[in-house]
């Protein structure tokens, strides 16, 4: 039976959190460009469908 190659897993890790990290930074740059239309947008719409009013 083979030996597992940690090497290679540690590298696919750190290639997937590299990833994922790069695409947080980029949605949030994105998000900071247009902030009304995603976080005011939801936000507003959470609260209206709880039925609590808005905090502000």
């Amino acid at each position: 039976m083979a030996k597992p190659n940690y090497s290679f897993a540690k590298r696919q890790r750190d290639l997937a959190k590299k990833k994922k990290k790069e695409e947080k930074k980029a949605r949030k740059a994105a998000a900071g460009e247009n902030p009304t239309a995603d976080e005011n947008g939801s936000g507003e719409s959470a609260a209206s469908d709880t039925g609590q009013p808005s905090e502000q």
